[in-house]
């Protein structure tokens, strides 16, 4: 994720901050130090540290749930709303997204129990329900943030775990894409509701309410995206008209290409035509900027490109470029020759073209064939 930096390796899973976490400390500092004075104002930094790691905690009760199915967890990125644990692949059963998704507020719940039993059984719902109170126990108000996360992430929308576990319980009874399209509609009726209620009660639930509402959006596109994906192979819809740069081109001849086109990312390939590596367009601006327009294209281009067959369905294509956070996917054909691309706008353009078609209209009808290359 853009404006975040590492923290480090655990168990495989990079954990990440983003620059914004910080903002929310120093907000921290200042409003405890309005309130007690400095020693007030440290203690509320150290309580939202100890907040934000029962955040992580979390986290990785979601990482090692999905690990146990075989999906990995790359990493996990601290925003001041909260964390994010970016798994390489979506689990395929519902019976996995259900174990993986309650795993997380499992530990919180764990670590709720813990807290009380340390307390000797005091803290009454009261005292943790006084969270935002600088004066009250430490310890009290941290066993009170745990049961609202519990509570909280178990609301049934998207992105909380609570839209995950009902999308698993709906699948359960009904196809996935379906499974996920009601679950996203009742994510955004939620977020009406708190949207409404912001309105009358507290400005933070409006926000919280977009939030809500655009993650659902978003899951449901992506279950519409996974779904049409799977019955169209990637040679039906690739990008086959694209601009190509020599290994032995410099970042200037790029520049000029990237101004003549409307590419954002540009295959690097031998005179056999095989593939060795993508330089995107960021990638381009920032070798222009740190080693100048004389630099080669070899030293900025991603040799780690995720390549597939074009007669493989798009799903797969799909899937690679979520677990590689690529920007593009190379197509080849049996000689191992680039033959095309996908990127994130192809498959954007797909769903607009899948959306006006007439029912039963197959995309292989719908563009000119090319010849195809000999040993494909």
């Amino acid at each position: 994720m853009a404006w975040s930096f590492s923290l480090g390796r655990i168990a495989g899973t990079t954990v990440r901050v983003h620059v914004t976490f910080f903002l929310l400390l120093v907000w921290i500092w200042f409003m405890h130090y309005r309130i007690g004075g400095t020693p007030a104002a440290w203690e509320g930094v150290a309580f939202i540290l100890a907040v934000f790691a029962c955040v992580v905690l979390h986290e990785f009760g979601h990482a090692l749930a999905a690990r146990y199915f075989g999906i990995k967890t790359p990493d996990i990125t601290l925003l001041p709303i909260g964390g994010l644990a970016r798994l390489e692949r979506m689990p395929e059963e519902p019976g996995q997204e259900l174990v993986i998704a309650i795993a997380g507020p499992l530990v919180n719940v764990v670590i709720a129990a813990l807290i009380f039993l340390a307390l000797g059984g005091v803290a009454g719902i009261e005292q943790m329900a006084q969270v935002e109170d600088p004066r009250g126990d430490f310890l009290v108000r941290l066993a009170g943030v745990n049961v609202f996360l519990v509570l909280f992430n178990l609301i049934p929308a998207f992105p909380m775990d609570g839209g995950r576990v009902l999308r698993a319980l709906l699948a359960t009874r009904m196809a996935w894409p379906r499974a996920t399209q009601v679950a996203a509609t009742i994510g955004q009726g939620l977020a009406f509701l708190f949207g409404f209620i912001g309105l009358l009660y507290n400005p933070l639930l409006i926000f919280i309410a977009i939030f809500v509402y655009l993650a659902a959006a978003a899951e449901s596109q992506n279950a519409q995206i996974r779904d049409i994906s799977a019955s169209v192979l990637v040679g039906d819809v690739m990008m086959t008209e694209f601009a190509s740069l020599p290994r032995s081109g410099d970042i200037a001849h790029a520049i000029d290409t990237l101004l003549a086109t409307s590419q954002n990312e540009f295959p690097i390939v031998d005179e056999d035509g095989h593939l060795e590596g993508i330089l995107t367009r960021n990638a381009m601006i920032r070798a222009l900027k740190e080693t100048g327009p004389d630099a080669p294209v070899a030293a900025a281009m991603h040799t780690d490109v995720p390549r597939i067959h074009r007669r493989k369905a798009l799903a797969e294509a799909y899937r690679l470029m979520q677990e590689k956070a690529a920007e593009a996917v190379a197509v080849v054909d049996s000689a191992d020759r680039l033959v095309g691309l996908v990127t994130h706008e192809t498959i954007g353009e797909m769903m607009m073209v899948r959306a006006a078609m007439p029912e039963g209209f197959r995309f292989d009808r719908l563009r000119r064939r090319t010849p195809r290359p000999s040993g494909a």
